[in-house]
Parts: C-alpha cells; sequence; structure tokens
C-alpha cells in the first residue's frame, strides 16, 4: 500500500511501508452486556495442565448489579480460538496462575481473596479471605516461580491523606507461597514489609530540591489533586500495577548470585511517559522479605528507569530460551499535546493514551528493544490495555481489556479480546 508522510522539513514523500501489528485479529472472550454502564475490566492469562489456557476478568460500572459476583473464569482447550466460562467469583483486579499442580485465582475485594481448581479448572472452591478489614488494589501483573515458590505482588493501601486517585499511598507488598502448599490459607504466605511512594519521596510535590526531572509533570497538588484541564484530573504522583522479576545475568549490577533479590518494577504515575517506578524486596534468612529502593554504583537511589509504556499498566515476562525479559506495554504517541487542547474522545490527560499496545524485549529491564505493535484500536476510544501474556511453545498470548465502537470510554471498554502474536523469539535482532 502507498501512505503519504510528513517530512521533518514540512515536504511531503511517499513511502511503501506501513507497521502492521502482530495480532490485530482478536477473538472476543467475553463482552459487556450493556456497554453504556458495564464495563470490562482486569484481564488475567495463564497456561494450565495439558495446555489449558485459563483467562479471568472482572465487571464494573454503574449498570452491574452490586449482588452479582464480578469475576469470571473461562478456559480454551483449542489455543485460544474458542471459551466456555467456568466459574465466578466475587472478587477483583485478580490473576490466574499455577502452583505446582494446582491452579489459583488470587485477587481483593478490599481484602485479599483466592479461589482454587485441583482438576484443572473445571471446578472451583469458594472463595476464602486471606486479610481482615484492609484495603488492597493491583491489576493482573505478573507471576515469578523461584526457589520452590511462587511469587506476586498485591498493593495495599498504608495511609488515608490523600483525597484522590489515593496511588501515592499504596505499598507493593511482595508475597510468597510455596508451590506445594495450600495457597489458600493465610498461613502459608510470607508477605514483605510495606513501603508506599509517598514514603520515598514524601515533599517531591513542593521540595525546591528535588528538581530537574519533570516529576511530577503537572502540579499534583497534594492531597487533593489538580486540574490541568476540565474533566482532566491529576492526583498526587504515585506508583502501582507491580511487576516482579530477578536477573539471573551475573554480569548485571544487580544480580544477586543468592537468588535472594526481587526486583519490582511498577507503572509511574507522575504525568509524563516512558519510565517505570522500581524497588527491590530482600529475602533474609529468616525467611522475612524487606522492600527498600535499590542504588546505583553511585550509591544514588534508583526510583525511575526507562521502560516504554511505563506510564500505564505493563505486563513483563522472562523467556530462558532467549534469556530476554519480554514487556506488553501501552504505547503513546502525543503526551505533549497541552491538556486543554485534546479532543474529547481521548481519556483524561494527554500520558493517558490507550488505544496501541507494543511489544518489547530486553536483556537487562533498562534498554528495550522495540518488537512490534501487537494491537491497535481504529480510536482513542476504542483501547487495546492493560493486557496480560503468557508463553505458550513458539507462540505468545496476550488477553487484552479492550473497546470497539459502542465502547463508553477509552478507560471504560466493552470486550475482553484475545490475540496470538506467532513465533514471537523471530522478532528479536
Amino acid at each position: 500500500m502507498i501512505g503519504v508522510v510528513a517530512c521533518a522539513v514540512g515536504v511531503m514523500a511517499e513511502t511503501s511501508w506501513r507497521v502492521k501489528p502482530l495480532a490485530d485479529d482478536y477473538v472476543v472472550v467475553c463482552e459487556s452486556p450493556s456497554p453504556s454502564n458495564v464495563y470490562c475490566y482486569t484481564p488475567g492469562l495463564a497456561v494450565a495442565g495439558q495446555g489449558r489456557l485459563v483467562a479471568t476478568m472482572d465487571f464494573g460500572g454503574s449498570g452491574w448489579k452490586k449482588e452479582e459476583p464480578r469475576g469470571r473464569i473461562f478456559v480454551s482447550d483449542d489455543r485460544g480460538k474458542s471459551w466456555a466460562q467456568r466459574a465466578s467469583f466475587p472478587f477483583l483486579h485478580a490473576r490466574p496462575f499455577m502452583a505446582g499442580k494446582t491452579l489459583y485465582v488470587l485477587g481483593h475485594a478490599g481484602d485479599l481473596m483466592v479461589v482454587r481448581s485441583d482438576d484443572n479448572g473445571e471446578t472451583w472452591s469458594e472463595a476464602v479471605k486471606l486479610t481482615d478489614k484492609q484495603n488492597w488494589h493491583q491489576s493482573a501483573c505478573n507471576v515469578w516461580t523461584a526457589n520452590g515458590c511462587v511469587y506476586l505482588v498485591m498493593e495495599r493501601r498504608v495511609s488515608q491523606a490523600i483525597k484522590s486517585w489515593p496511588v501515592g499511598e499504596l505499598a507493593p507488598v511482595l508475597m510468597r507461597g510455596r508451590l506445594d502448599a495450600d495457597l489458600t490459607r493465610r498461613e502459608n504466605w510470607t508477605f514483605a514489609s510495606e513501603l508506599s511512594f509517598h514514603d520515598t519521596l514524601p515533599n517531591i510535590e513542593k521540595d525546591p530540591g528535588i528538581d530537574f526531572f519533570g516529576v511530577p509533570f503537572y502540579d499534583s497538588a497534594y492531597p487533593r489533586g489538580a486540574l490541568p484541564a476540565p474533566r482532566r484530573n491529576s492526583a498526587p504522583i504515585g506508583w502501582l500495577e507491580t511487576n516482579v522479576i530477578q536477573f539471573t545475568d551475573p554480569g548485571h549490577y544487580w544480580y544477586d548470585p543468592a537468588g535472594k533479590t526481587f526486583h519490582l518494577w511498577m507503572r509511574a504515575h507522575t504525568g509524563g511517559t516512558g519510565y517505570a517506578a522500581v524497588a527491590k524486596v530482600v529475602e533474609r534468612a529468616d525467611g522475612s522479605m524487606v522492600t527498600q529502593l535499590e542504588k546505583v554504583p553511585s550509591g544514588k537511589s534508583a526510583l525511575f528507569l526507562p521502560c516504554p509504556g511505563g506510564q500505564m499498566r505493563f505486563h513483563v515476562l522472562y523467556d530462558a530460551p532467549t534469556r530476554l525479559f519480554w514487556l506488553l506495554s501501552t504505547q503513546a504517541t502525543d503526551s505533549m499535546t497541552r491538556a486543554e487542547m485534546l479532543p474529547d474522545d481521548r481519556y483524561n490527560l494527554p500520558n493517558n493514551e490507550r488505544h496501541r499496545l507494543q511489544l518489547h524485549f530486553s536483556k537487562n529491564m533498562v534498554d528495550w528493544c522495540f518488537a512490534g505493535l501487537v494491537a491497535t484500536g481504529k480510536t482513542p476510544r476504542e483501547a487495546r490495555h492493560y493486557a496480560s501474556m503468557v508463553i505458550d511453545g513458539d507462540d505468545l498470548h496476550v488477553l487484552s481489556r479492550s473497546g470497539d465502537s459502542r465502547a463508553k470510554s477509552a478507560h471504560d471498554g466493552n470486550l475482553i479480546t484475545f490475540h496470538t502474536v506467532k513465533k514471537f523469539r523471530d522478532l528479536v535482532y
């Protein structure tokens, strides 16, 4: 196809290429019964026994009946060509994962809650609470397996000062459970210590000594937030939606030969784009886990690091055959447009674009190579975002929080869609 692009000098020129999305075609796993007031959220994806795919999601919106369980579990035995619902669950922000031969779905309804299946997702237990009268958050981010244990992060709100979106008060809590334990029992989980974003930089909004980085990009006016433009709120700065990884390359500055250090990569809510927030958790000899900031060789703390799409929920997987980390994230294209000049179909702040899913790979979680666009919506309203992914043989499966022309907004979509990037390792260069 012949297209027309604008050169930097303003002269029009022809080009014969287009960036073709890797997996624009999709299968609808779940659809809103009422797109104007019932929305599809939190796509989670896992590979269970015998190659079965397990997908989870939850419904939200003013049209959802409060007495109806919000979560749904679907399975596919034909690599995603068709899906069947197997169960519902009364919580949200959940993800499915395998621990040994048992399949779990863990999320929260204020308190942490979990269900389990011992028959590959055919039948499920009743939901069990792991905490009591607490305030948790998260999305369907990744799960890490090491040392005979499964590791994942849920986030707890640790204070109540912020009067708007409270991501500055979230503490990413690394949770560890043995693969052979019953993870519906609280005593079989170990929780790391808590460190909220506000604890790391309590005066970042006002301290004149914290400068030169453009963070936060907008006035975030702790504790209430600010309005850079009508209907476009900038909540106090924070972190959220945490992935967990380990470095296995002995040449990496942050490699731990004992295998007791875990790094947390988080969505950075700053008003900017292109970087993630970072922390680490160290396991002590007594089994306790301590959350802290990481250091670079100069001795300075590394709170922010480059991450394409780090301004939005992203997903990280490690692929042993390529020894690479793979990053599924949202591509931003115009975050420097003035907030008051954005069209009505753009959601919230300029950095909140949500309709282009992109794929990158890296050997070190800092230097990223672009692998391709995974999928794009036709308009900014038709989102492809908040996606989860799993490796299945030579392919990469993606489950996206999506929308079509009926969607209420880019944030409040009406579809959960399944995509496959075939032979994804061929994208490495």
